[in-house]
């Protein structure tokens, strides 16, 4: 992670959030300070936020802290603050349906952070930028409106790829393919023994998938004019040659996909690499604790694995999750807002948060890993791997267009037969050219 990260905006979706007058005051008539904490329960559970607040409070009794944690924080908190109510410290990234995180950068919303960086972490003699990995602020996704200034603190990393069962692969003696023609050679192959090489959970968790594969494809400077609509730019040679690959490779999707890719049943595709049903599927490390009580086959062993290269020896892009913790510019608590979030990158909290196989991007913290992690994050000491962050560029919304919809979700119709490539680059290449419109 000490390789430069390439980064781009996220779409924007605008929620009418209107930032009311912060309060600005620490105190309250008990003495204590209510610290209001909002976070998105993703696939590393509540329990590890239960357990960082318990061990805050232990240190600063003077402070209440109140955790609202759910599985659609924004449904939750968005009404409250559209009224002028604000957390004081909200846990929660870019990417999400909701756009929430998105809105308050369109609308400038956030707290100044940058003072964060030279804060000393409480009890400990380091300050936060100290102990912050290379590259993971100072970027697109950390400073939104390339000012030098943070607004968006990275909380944890986790690299994304196509994981598989090492198990399995071991007993067959398969190879990881290191090459899309390798790839598909072992497609025949396992198809030979009546095994598909490929699944998803739903088709919105091929944006991993996508973004390494264009970069992988056409370079850094590809993925940006895809991610920022370039005119014309999936009419190129590049552009049809990742849905050449793609349409290829869904034709090998094991034949449950499409009907377990919706928010019910997504488990059940990912159960399928457990159950020795696929090959390979995209997925995030969170998969782990995700599937952490869910049977699985004799000998089974996640493995994770970057995209084949294009061509052999080429340099290949891994997708990073980077998750974010931000200040409402009208949360009430700011100054003990920024005191708990420096508290967060410590090594107690970091050591808690781990054992969730939640990572913090903290320098270091990669070789104190074990087990599963260990192996999971060494994916970026490869030099031909490159660490990828970002999505597609912010414009004015344009009504009918959703392009991570157009991109993605158009896989289902690929595997059921009901669209062909050539009408999924048409689409690709009309919803793209509004965007562009939209942007300039």
């Amino acid at each position: 992670m000490r390789r430069r990260l390439v980064l781009v905006g996220a779409a924007v979706t605008a929620l009418g959030l209107v930032a009311g007058c912060s309060g600005g005051g620490d105190g309250s008539d008990s003495g204590k300070t209510t610290l209001k904490v909002a976070a998105l329960e993703g696939g590393y559970g509540r329990d590890m936020y239960t357990q960082v607040i318990d061990a805050y409070k232990a240190k600063n009794p003077d402070v209440d802290v109140q955790l609202q944690i759910s599985k659609s924080i924004e449904d939750e908190i968005t009404p409250n603050m559209k009224a002028g109510k604000f957390p004081d410290v909200v846990v929660l990234g870019q990417g999400r349906k909701a756009a929430l995180t998105e809105t308050l950068v369109k609308d400038k919303a956030l707290e100044d952070l940058t003072p964060l960086l030279t804060t000393k972490v409480p009890g400990e003699e380091k300050t936060v930028g100290d102990k912050l990995t290379g590259g993971i602020v100072g970027n697109l996704n950390t400073d939104p409106y390339g000012d030098d200034k943070t607004y968006l603190m990275p909380m944890y990393y986790s690299p994304t790829g196509l994981f598989y069962n090492k198990g399995l692969f071991a007993s067959k003696g398969y190879k990881v393919p290191a090459t899309w023609d390798e790839m598909f050679a072992l497609g025949d192959q396992a198809k030979a023994q009546g095994l598909p090489l490929f699944t998803y959970p739903t088709a919105g968790y091929l944006d991993s998938y996508f973004f390494a594969l264009l970069a992988d494809v056409g370079g850094e400077q590809f993925y940006t004019d895809v991610m920022t609509y370039k005119q014309g730019v999936w009419q190129t040679p590049q552009a049809k040659q990742v849905l050449d690959i793609t349409t290829k490779l869904l034709g090998y999707a094991a034949p449950t996909t499409v009907g377990y890719a919706n928010e019910q049943d997504f488990t059940k595709n990912q159960q399928s690499i457990l159950d020795n049903k696929a090959l390979f599927m995209p997925n995030g490390t969170w998969i782990v604790g995700e599937m952490k009580d869910a049977p699985r086959a004799a000998g089974f062993q996640w493995g994770l694995t970057p995209l084949p290269a294009v061509t052999a020896g080429g340099k290949r892009y891994i997708t990073t999750s980077v998750e974010s913790v931000w200040i409402p510019g009208s949360a009430e608590h700011k100054d003990a807002a920024k005191d708990f979030i420096a508290y967060l990158y410590s090594d107690e909290a970091a050591a808690i948060f781990a054992k969730s196989d939640a990572i913090q991007p903290i320098a270091g913290i990669a070789a104190k890993l074990t087990g599963e992690n260990a192996d999971f994050y060494k994916v970026y000491e490869d030099p031909a791997v490159s660490a990828l962050v970002g999505g597609f560029a912010g414009t004015a919304p344009v009504e009918g267009v959703d392009i991570k919809g157009t991109l993605f979700d158009t896989a289902n119709s690929v595997i059921s037969g009901d669209k062909t490539e050539v009408q999924w680059q048409t689409a690709l290449d009309e919803a793209s050219e509004k965007l562009r419109q939209a942007g300039n």
